[in-house]
């Protein structure tokens, strides 16, 4: 089934109100310089306050951004842009004072285990801490800005959605009206097991030699397995795929699957019923591959679909309702905007704020 959470402007607002993380975490940083300059509170609030050093600081890395995607602001929405970075700073103010603590838990916990894959996926603890270093903060200030961001994006889809509930039949006309969102395309299962030819530590490949070594265990589970032997006693005893060893080396995927190399999808979807594969060369190691049986272009029961969409039609109806929640919120936490040249971006920074 296609993705069905792809709402665009809801996507926007998350983004935009992220905006001021990064910046954040510097303007809380003492910086002896600050006081070389005026800078103004542009806004308050129940319990905060928003300098215009912030509102600078999330404007440039907001543009920053755009520039590396190849896009940038054009001048006539400068205006705008500062205005909604402001906006939506104000947003994630009040909406961080509703975190819970059970909140506070699972989000920490879901940002460690980020960083935690981040190191794993890294080729070496070396190049981790290069790619630290290009965010120019330290690692600390890195799991700040994730966990505000991904707490924001927590409170926000809980407390816009709430009370929101979504009738059957309107589930229901979206299943039918929808039928290509729920095609689910050709797919094979497959078992298969993997002779690793890079060091798992560095994530650099082998020396030629010991690489030559591992292609003739490959060759020799080649052999054994088409003279009968159990393919799964195989895999459990050879292969260096921990993520399915126990499952005895079997995974369902269609074609482009993230995460499934290339050259193992071409032979998985080559191969005949119960055929076993000659080793199958990536730049992780050589697969050897046993097709199980092919899966035809199918559709989604509605059963499995149906939490999915009401998700989505949900979602879809906060997002029509997210301005005027969001003025309710400033109201709330009675809101004051005190410099209002302060997302103007005619009143140029000066000092130490100015890029």
């Amino acid at each position: 089934m296609k993705p069905l959470l792809t709402l665009p402007a809801w996507t926007a607002i998350l983004a935009c109100a992220a905006l001021q993380f990064s910046a954040a975490v510097r303007a809380e940083t003492p910086d002896k310089s600050a006081a070389l300059f005026k800078d103004p509170i542009v806004a308050t609030g129940k319990n905060f306050e928003i300098k215009r050093s912030q509102v600078d600081e999330a404007y440039i890395d907001y543009n920053a951004a755009l520039v590396a995607s190849g896009r940038a602001i054009a001048d006539p929405d400068r205006a705008l842009v500062r205005s909604k970075v402001l906006e939506h700073m104000i947003i994630s103010k009040i909406l961080l004072q509703k975190a819970t603590e059970e909140d506070k838990t699972k989000i920490a916990k879901l940002v460690e285990d980020e960083i935690t894959q981040a190191r794993t996926n890294a080729p070496s603890p070396e190049a981790f801490e290069q790619q630290l270093k290009a965010t120019g903060m330290t690692l600390a200030q890195v799991r700040d800005q994730a966990t505000e961001k991904q707490l924001f994006q927590r409170i926000l889809l809980r407390e816009a959605t709430n009370g929101i509930v979504i009738a059957e039949d309107e589930v229901t006309k979206y299943y039918q009206d929808n039928p290509d969102q729920f095609k689910i395309p050709e797919r094979v299962r497959v078992q298969h097991i993997l002779v690793l030819t890079m060091d798992p530590a560095t994530r650099q490949a082998l020396p030629l030699e010991k690489k030559m070594e591992k292609l003739k265990l490959a060759n020799e589970l080649k052999a054994r397995a088409d003279k009968g032997e159990d393919f799964v006693a195989l895999v459990k005893q050879y292969t260096d795929d921990p993520g399915s060893k126990d499952k005895g080396g079997e995974y369902i995927f269609g074609r482009g699957q993230q995460g499934i190399a290339l050259e193992f999808e071409d032979a998985a979807f080559s191969m005949k019923t119960n055929q076993i594969s000659d080793p199958v060369e990536t730049r992780f190691g050589y697969y050897i591959v046993r097709l199980l049986e092919k899966l035809p272009v199918s559709t989604e029961d509605f059963a499995k679909a149906a939490p999915l969409i009401r998700d989505h039609l949900v979602e879809r109806t906060a997002e029509k309702g997210l301005p005027a929640y969001f003025e309710k919120l400033k109201a709330g936490a009675d809101v004051k905007i005190l410099d209002e040249d302060g997302a103007k971006p005619d009143t140029a920074p000066s000092g130490p704020a100015a890029k």
